[in-house]
């Protein structure tokens, strides 16, 4: 996605991997997405903000799992197999975010981008880029970097350390 004086512009190329939270549609872009896996064993960390379920290793490498619907304050769906952990690639770190269900990938128009409405006094706002109009359907484009903030990255680095000292 380009920005261009203020205003999002999309190009013919970008692709979304679209899933479902709490019963809404959201998409990232798909260059963010390393690989999309069944809900993991996951090893509970202690002391880390309630959305982060822990970690996982996901062949040698240590994976903090956050669960995307409590950081953002859905109200998570029915819980069942479609349940999913996509695997974002946050340079330098790798995150798996937890979600209801895995859509497909969406290849949107410039045409049917708008820009994200006005949500004031929401957390929702800072990450939502923009909004996918896909027949009667609305689609939240988030930046999958922007719902963590500092803080979280730290706790990220931190539980990843603890982890691997462990493992030692």
């Amino acid at each position: 996605m380009n920005h261009e004086n203020g205003k999002h512009s999309i190009e013919s190329k970008d692709r979304y991997l679209c899933f479902i939270l709490g019963g809404e549609e959201f998409a990232i872009p798909l260059l963010s997405v390393k690989e999309v896996i069944a809900l993991p064993e996951i090893t509970h960390v202690p002391q880390t903000p309630p959305y982060f379920l822990g970690i996982m290793n996901l062949r040698g490498q240590v994976i903090t799992i956050i669960d995307l619907r409590t950081k953002l304050t859905i109200k998570p769906g029915q819980s069942s197999e479609n349940n999913a952990v996509i695997i974002c690639d946050l340079n330098p770190n790798s995150i798996g975010v937890v979600v209801d269900s895995i859509e497909s990938v969406i290849h949107p128009l410039a045409s049917e981008i708008s820009e994200k409405p006005d949500l004031q006094n929401t957390k929702t706002n800072e990450y939502v880029e923009a909004v996918f109009r896909k027949d009667q359907r609305l689609i939240l484009l988030l930046n999958i970097a922007k719902t963590l903030n500092v803080q979280d990255l730290n706790a990220i680095s931190s539980s990843i350390n603890q982890a691997t000292k462990k493992a030692a």
